[in-house]
């Protein structure tokens, strides 16, 4: 597996990491602990060094999966998690009892994911969404008196804006930022990624393959249970994915060529974008994991670029990401 740097941090990991979210929260009921652990820890058999999760995700359940599956290989691994949202109250849902990034709120989160994690240090703590009542020099304050204290090595942002990244990174140097990133959308491309690549700051993509549309497995007919989270997104719909199917088949036709798959295409088209972009698809398949790791040997040359780049112009994604309430904390 090929290793990259997060900017100009000397964190390296492996090429893509491995999103584990979906493990425990989201798409459906959680799958079987012990056959997620043994997913896990054949992922770093295959090379793969870097792990996300965060608090939100069960909550708690994942960090727990992920703390318990990496406790015997922690020398090899980087665990990355995330703070910033209110779990007080009953209902379970992402968001659904808002945003905390309190300074106070943030030392309690981390005493906890440092217990779920089994960890002494958490090697890289995003804010999970950026929170419009606290400043975010004094969320960036906290993370910096976490890391004298060795409570945590590096900070960094998800689905942060340009404007909020600069202030932060004034307070305490950012190592990455983790937002929404592929083929289907691209709108990090347009502020956020100028500005990592001028700071020297890493940038991680989650939902690289489309929350699985881009695998080519999904389309109109697909029935999302209520569990699933995908329900609810207007992007989704099934009109939507009707309309979305054009991306599906040019990524088909670029798989073709390559004798490659179209998550391996869509991957491969995310590795080319900059060196410092590190992909975390999520699986819970270890054939998938497998297919999801072969993207790393798929070359795309400068002339496959222009033509993936020419025809996905000419294609109009229909349907939001999430819906308006969840959409607002994103771009702050």
């Amino acid at each position: 597996m090929q290793k990259r740097k997060l900017g100009n941090s000397n964190l390296e990991v492996s090429a893509l990491g491995l999103g584990c979210m979906g493990m425990s929260f989201s798409y459906g009921p959680p799958a079987d602990k012990q056959e997620m652990i043994s997913l896990i820890r054949s992922a770093v058999e295959r090379g793969v060094t870097f792990f996300d999760t965060a608090e939100v995700y069960g909550p708690f359940t994942n960090e727990e999966l992920v703390g318990e599956a990496l406790y015997p290989l922690r020398d090899r691994v980087v665990i990355a998690t995330k703070f910033g949202f209110d779990l007080s109250g009953n209902d379970n849902r992402p968001g659904a009892a808002g945003l905390n990034s309190r300074p106070e709120h943030i030392k309690q989160a981390v005493e906890g994911s440092l217990k779920r994690l089994k960890v002494e240090t958490i090697d890289l703590l995003y804010q999970h969404r950026v929170d419009p009542n606290v400043p975010i020099e004094e969320v960036a304050g906290a993370v910096k008196e976490l890391i004298q204290l060795g409570k945590v090595k590096h900070f960094g942002l998800s689905e942060a804006g340009a404007k909020t990244i600069r202030r932060a990174h004034a307070v305490q140097p950012i190592t990455a930022v983790q937002s929404e990133y592929s083929l289907w959308t691209r709108g990090p491309e347009a502020e956020v990624l100028p500005t990592l690549e001028e700071l020297g700051i890493g940038f991680v993509p989650y939902s690289p393959l489309g929350k699985g549309f881009l695998t080519g497995k999904m389309d109109e007919n697909t029935k999302l249970g209520s569990s699933d989270f995908r329900s609810t997104l207007p992007r989704f719909t099934p009109e939507a994915m009707k309309a979305n199917q054009a991306l599906v088949d040019l990524l088909g036709k670029i798989a073709q060529r390559k004798k490659a798959t179209p998550a391996q295409i869509a991957l491969a088209w995310l590795l080319a974008q900059k060196p410092w972009i590190v992909p975390i698809p999520g699986t819970t398949k270890l054939h998938r994991l497998d297919e999801n790791i072969g993207a790393v040997a798929v070359e795309l040359t400068a002339d496959d670029l222009r033509d993936i780049e020419s025809a996905a112009s000419k294609i109009t994604i229909q349907g939001a990401r999430y819906p308006e309430k969840l959409e607002q904390m994103t771009g702050r």
